[in-house]
């Protein structure tokens, strides 16, 4: 018998369903592990404890979870307005230039409290140009948003590369890098701030920037549930025709939405570019857009389901990293395995237990499973 769709609570569909397929991701991981040789877990153990273990384990686990926030939400926002933007890799990389930009300009006239901002907000504004663009393509001349954005990753990749080669390199230098910012355009460690206050820590990358993060979570989760623009997006993601017959034009909501959500992916270059490398570099993305896909879906395009899901693979790539120093047996390539089994069961295979569930969860409240009509 078919089960029905049946809206679940919340708790249910951003926790315990993806808690669900992430232990069985796992199982499967186990297997593959005993497979080539190795105890499964004595690998979970380390991989637990190269994440959590230690201040400075956890303070890579949150830096990596500070990028994915970013391009997951970035997806999410998207997502909403029906709307599949596979172009976060490109639109952090231009906000990340846009931050790089303004920094060596800037750095060594402003103040780090008018400067800090002022990046962030051209960041952003970068990133949300580079996602404009495809939208309005889509809205007004009918492209397909997931071809534009791929082929936007590669333009912004092949931008990046010519800027820093023929004009922002720095002079004598030969990799292709700019000079490094003056201490105006560096965003605060941790570690740093909390030895200020006369606590000890082992440092780390995490910088301030997780905040600016966690704000955006705030900022998203109240745009789109309790503001006017938020339920035209998602009344467009939702049925474009009865969004239309209320109203609502679907071209606008197209536009704001990819801009909003490049935006959020440009922001990854205030973790990156000023918090971390202090400069501009090639290749600081490192594939966060593309993560930030499995994120969203793992988190069910919901703030709060992100971070858990991005501390889930900031702890995959920090704990990962020990387990293949620690097991010789498990290369980097078979950490990439293992979270490539995470990103299937979590995404392709999101909905695989949801029948089940639903059926456990109505048999608790003993309400009858009743099936659609043949």
């Amino acid at each position: 018998m078919t089960t029905p769709f049946v809206p679940l609570p919340r708790w249910i569909e951003i926790g315990f369903i993806p808690a669900i397929n992430i232990f069985m991701a796992f199982i499967v991981s186990g297997v593959v592990v005993a497979a080539i040789g190795a105890n499964p877990w004595d690998a979970m153990k380390i991989l637990v404890v190269g994440a959590f273990g230690n201040a400075e384990s956890i303070g890579y686990t949150l830096y990596y979870t500070t990028n994915l926030i970013f391009t997951g939400l970035a997806v999410a926002v998207a997502f909403h307005a029906g709307l599949f933007n596979i172009g976060g890799e490109g639109q952090a990389y231009i906000g990340g230039l846009g931050i790089g930009m303004v920094c060596l300009a800037l750095d060594k006239v402003l103040p780090a409290p008018i400067l800090i901002p002022l990046a962030i907000l051209v960041g952003a504004g970068f990133g949300a140009f580079w996602a404009f663009i495809p939208a309005w393509l889509q809205a007004y001349r009918g492209s397909h948003i997931v071809i534009t954005t791929i082929m936007f990753n590669f333009i912004a990749s092949a931008l990046m590369v010519y800027l820093l080669r023929e004009w922002l390199i720095k002079p004598g230098q030969m990799s292709p890098e700019s000079r490094t910012f003056e201490a105006s355009a560096f965003v605060p460690y941790i570690h740093e701030v909390l030895a200020a206050i006369g606590i000890t820590v082992t440092p780390s990358p995490l910088n301030l920037s997780i905040l600016w993060a966690l704000m955006c979570c705030v900022l998203v989760g109240s745009l789109l549930w309790h503001t006017r623009w938020g339920y035209e997006i998602r009344a467009v993601g939702n049925n474009e025709s009865a969004a239309v017959y209320a109203g609502i034009d679907p071209k606008w909501v197209i536009v704001l939405a990819m801009a909003i959500s490049g935006a959020l992916a440009g922001s990854l270059g205030v973790n990156e570019i000023m918090g971390v490398n202090h400069r501009l570099i090639l290749g600081f993305t490192a594939g966060y857009g593309f993560t930030g896909i499995a994120v969203a879906l793992m988190g069910r395009n919901h703030p709060f389901g992100i971070i858990l899901a991005s501390l889930l693979f900031g702890a995959l790539y920090q704990g990962g990293t020990e387990l293949s120093f620690e097991m010789p047996k498990i290369t980097r390539d078979m950490v990439v395995v293992i979270q490539g089994l995470v990103i299937l069961f979590s995404g392709a295979l999101a909905f695989m237990t949801r029948p089940y569930i639903t059926r456990a969860y109505l048999a608790m409240r003993r309400a009858p499973v009743i099936a659609p009509a043949e």
